[in-house]
């Protein structure tokens, strides 16, 4: 099972919020430092987001991670603020290592087609942000339909991963809860990457025991709950 550390990025500076509030940011500095320090501690991927963009600022940041790309040059998965077919083009054109959309693959399901065709199935990633059994959508504050029923929808329009995010838990470091991300994992024959509530060893332990393909350190990394190496080590 892969581990992506996060780094996610805000007004310039690599943060984490709490519940994807905006208010709740804690800064941790220059993002490409960030990347750096954990691939010096053995991380071989990330995991990129541009909460500007996710805020409505879709061009702020391009400068600053499309040099993050280049610089690291490993695999990178990005969202936020990819609104349209243009947008991930230009990010699949920079040389990111597949795109995730969220919101846009639920008003324009036909995207993951269309890039899926252009770019190769294994560079879209669709997001499956989840309350409850729901799709969350528009920066989480609405919901969109049972969140299986959309992966089979994106799976069959050719995306080729899919990133599980359980809002519920989000930020909170508070542990996985297992029992949708099996769910999800037994619904789908795609790749699931797993994202909030990695708190612990148990955590990373419990996912690989599932079946994820990878899951991403947040907050718990950046607070010092869980350690990157503890956290490769049980993904082995």
């Amino acid at each position: 099972m892969k581990i992506f550390p996060a780094v996610d990025i805000l007004g310039g500076k690599c943060v984490q919020l709490v519940q994807g509030k905006r208010e709740s940011a804690t800064a941790y500095g220059d993002p490409l430092a960030c990347a750096t320090r954990w691939l010096d501690l053995g991380a071989e991927a990330l995991h990129v987001v541009n909460l500007d963009g996710a805020f409505g600022s879709s061009k702020q940041n391009a400068d600053l991670i499309a040099e993050l790309i280049k610089k690291t040059g490993v695999e990178i998965e990005l969202g936020g603020g990819i609104r349209s077919v243009e947008d991930a083009a230009h990010w699949l054109d920079t040389g990111v290592s597949r795109i995730i959309i969220s919101t846009l693959a639920t008003q324009k399901p036909e995207c993951i087609r269309h890039l899926a065709d252009e770019y190769g199935s294994e560079r879209v990633m669709a997001g499956v942000d989840a309350k409850g059994n729901q799709i969350a959508v528009h920066g989480w504050q609405e919901t969109a339909g049972d969140y299986l029923d959309w992966t089979t929808r994106f799976e069959k329009l050719g995306a080729g991963f899919l990133l599980y995010t359980n809002v519920d838990v989000e930020g909170l470091q508070q542990g996985v809860r297992f029992e949708p991300v099996k769910r999800l994992i037994d619904h789908t024959r795609l790749p699931v990457v797993v994202a909030g509530g990695v708190s612990a060893r148990a955590d990373v332990a419990g996912l690989k025991g599932i079946g994820a393909f990878g899951a991403v350190l947040g907050s718990a990394l950046y607070s010092g709950k869980i350690g990157l190496k503890e956290a490769l080590e049980e993904s082995q």
